[in-house]
């Protein structure tokens, strides 16, 4: 579409797959949004069979009723395409200057489109998140507060975690520019963090992000979500490649915070050259410190690396955290700030 057809603010985008039982409550947001500018519906059917078809084409009818355009697309093949074809889908057919996306089984707050807009005004080269509830309320609950609470500081600092981008999906709005200039999702279907590898990507081009400090979205928690399809190990893989290009190679040594399971695993998974800048693992379990070292018995290399283990007191910076946080009661979070180091200079979480 050319740049001069153009004419609506924002495009809100919708995959939908076999989401026929959340749909109403979905489209209901869309229908009740307070927006004051022009935005659309754009959604893009990925070969559902469970009758979400007709429940598209019925909410049409009423949207447009509302003077809301709706964009509808899909097809019916015997198999989905996955939800980075369906986002890239729904975005190619859309008009807005600025994306806003939403999942099937999710609930919009009335002003969300309102504030968001009004934070990328500003922020062209943002993505824009916001804070959230779940449903079931005590679902997740240490990922959710995690998400609402993180400093804008952290929003960069701590993109590297296991719960992935530091701004989850569902919540994303931006400029239909920054969309382009990333290229899209990765469309290789099922199985594949489409959204991790996006954000990250965002990340290191140079792109900023911001949290609108507001709920506004219902974010469901259920076992047919497309986040459950991505195994650990994918995700696993995607840190460390992006963790080593973009802060150990800024790094001549590094220190590991944990001579446990999650530290050696990391040690493992990094390549040769990244291993020969670990100074040590540190730790405060005196079984581990009082080995002296660690072996790196499946090498290949002769003699096998050691690396020495050492207490985090006799530890130098900058460290690589694969600790979790909050489940210490508070030593482990007491122990790091009696270093007095600042996050993303001294150290990371890897965690």
């Amino acid at each position: 579409m050319a740049a001069n057809d153009r004419t609506i603010d924002v495009s809100i985008i919708l995959p939908v797959y076999n989401a026929s039982k959340w749909l109403d409550e979905c489209l209901n947001s869309v229908l009740k949004q307070n927006f004051e500018g022009t935005f659309e519906l754009s959604a893009f059917n990925d070969a559902s069979t469970d009758g979400s078809l007709d429940m598209l084409k019925r909410w049409e009818e009423k949207l447009e009723a509302a003077d809301i355009p709706v964009i509808l697309g899909g097809h019916q093949g015997q198999q989905p395409k996955g939800v980075g074809f369906a986002k890239n889908q729904a975005v190619a057919q859309s008009r807005g200057r600025y994306l806003c996306f939403l999942d099937a089984d999710d609930v919009m707050d009335t002003h969300r489109i309102e504030l968001q807009y009004a934070a990328s005004v500003d922020r062209q080269n943002a993505i824009i998140g916001c804070q959230f509830h779940r449903e079931p309320a005590n679902s997740t609950e240490r990922y959710t507060h995690w998400c609402n609470t993180i400093t804008e500081e952290q929003l960069y600092t701590q993109a590297y975690t296991s719960h992935g981008p530091t701004v989850i999906m569902p919540t994303w709005f931006c400029s239909r520019e920054l969309f382009d200039r990333i290229g899209g999702f990765d469309e290789r279907g099922k199985g594949v963090p489409e959204d991790l590898i996006f954000f990250l990507a965002h990340l290191h081009n140079g792109g900023n992000v911001h949290r609108v400090n507001q709920c506004l979205l219902m974010y469901r928690y259920h076992p047919e979500a497309a986040t459950h399809s991505v195994h650990k190990d994918t995700i696993w893989t995607i840190r460390i490649e992006a963790f080593e290009k973009h802060v150990l190679s800024q790094w001549p040594l590094f220190t590991i915070w944990n001579a446990g399971k999650q530290g050696r695993r990391f040690y493992r998974s990094l390549t040769c050259e990244s291993q020969k800048k670990v100074m040590a693992f540190c730790d405060v379990d005196v079984k581990k410190i009082d080995k002296g070292a660690y072996i790196y018995e499946e090498s290949q290399e002769i003699p096998k690396p050691q690396v020495e283990i050492v207490h985090f007191r006799d530890a130098h910076p900058p460290f690589v955290i694969c600790m979790k946080q909050d489940l210490t009661g508070g030593e482990f979070e007491s122990n790091l700030a009696s270093l007095n180091l600042k996050e993303g200079k001294d150290y990371y979480f890897f965690s």
